[in-house]
């Protein structure tokens, strides 16, 4: 069994991965972080997990996290770059949910997260977590930067479009949508009920720090640098996201043709579904799963792809990527424990 500590655990990133974990048939959870609920069984802080799971939260001992195998980080940008060196030399393998350790220029992740890192020598050793893109690379790291929520929706949608050079990759939008959830479980105004339900709105504009980590991985996949525009937006719903990305074409192409560029590159790959043309994804269908769904319509007017994708925040935007993950450095069926449907209702 793969012995497993949640940091962060009951944030709600932090307590998918547990749910999902729970039920894993190779992984065993030993400890449950949490510096609010120490002393709490989680089954008191989370009552869905009654006669489940009744470990006690605890707070972190570094020490005693050196039993584990694996520590999946689910702690605050700019904390966990301060956990993660004590972990790494205590033999453990991380997986890191924040976004300390998904750049690969440490300059960037300065300049947007506004804040010097204290470890840029494992920033440099760190794979970016998105198994379809660099599988291979996370089989055999230690410290694995799981990509944000926004940041994979938007990654996969466009990835094969520009890798194949059918798309130009000047003048690309992202508009994005996401569920209530991924603002994390804090306690703040604008997420409480009353400011979110019946009500729709964009928020940093231009400004949003899943904008640089989009960009560093379209330009690997365009082979030049690539600027985007990125519009997030906050919609009345608890989990899901839904990024429409608008992508001019270098050459004439059919709605048709597109759908065989995405087949192709997502062959065999289990949590891409590519959708035929003529139907797209809708965030109900993808809710409480590690699927992403891809469709797309090329509007011959304009010469222009649209492409829409689909995923749960906080299952393939979060846990359900890091136990993908998890699956892959400890050479198991990287489906194993994540495999199944969404809730659909």
């Amino acid at each position: 069994m793969i012995r497993t500590a949640v940091l962060g655990a009951t944030g709600y990133a932090g307590i998918e991965l547990v749910r999902i974990l729970s039920g894993h048939p190779e992984a065993s959870i030993e400890i449950l972080g949490s510096q609010s609920f120490a002393g709490k069984p989680i089954s008191e802080v989370y009552e869905n997990f009654a006669h489940v799971l009744e470990n006690e939260c605890e707070k972190l001992d570094l020490d005693r996290a050196a039993e584990c195998d694996v520590a999946f980080t689910a702690l605050p940008h700019g904390a966990s770059k301060d956990v993660i060196p004590s972990l790494i030399e205590r033999g453990l393998k991380v997986i890191d949910l924040s976004g300390d350790f998904r750049y690969d220029d440490v300059k960037v992740y300065e300049k947007w997260y506004k804040q010097e890192h204290s470890s840029p020598e494992l920033l440099a050793e760190s794979v970016y977590g998105l198994p379809e893109l660099y599988r291979d690379k996370i089989k055999t790291a230690r410290l694995i930067g799981n990509p944000g929520c926004y940041t994979t929706c938007s990654i996969l949608g466009a990835y094969p479009i520009l890798k194949s050079g059918l798309g130009s990759s000047e003048n690309i939008i992202v508009d994005a949508k996401s569920g209530v959830t991924g603002a994390g479980r804090g306690i703040a105004l604008p997420y409480h009920f009353c400011e979110c339900t019946e009500n729709t709105k964009a928020y940093k504009v231009a400004t949003h720090r899943h904008t640089s980590e989009i960009e560093q991985e379209l330009s690997k996949a365009a082979g030049k640098d690539v600027m985007i525009s990125f519009t997030p937006h906050l919609i009345p719903q608890k989990r899901g996201i839904l990024s429409t990305i608008y992508v001019n074409l270098n050459k004439k192409c059919t709605t048709e043709e597109l759908v065989e560029v995405y087949k192709e590159f997502y062959r065999g790959e289990y949590f891409v579904r590519v959708k035929e043309a003529g139907s797209l994804p809708e965030t109900k269908h993808v809710a409480g799963s590690n699927f992403v769904d891809i469709g797309m319509v090329v509007d011959e007017r304009l010469n222009r792809a649209v492409i829409v994708s689909a995923i749960d925040n906080i299952y393939k935007g979060a846990a359900g990527q890091a136990v993908q993950n998890m699956n892959l450095m400890f050479g198991l069926d990287e489906k194993t424990g994540i495999a199944n449907a969404g809730f659909y209702l």
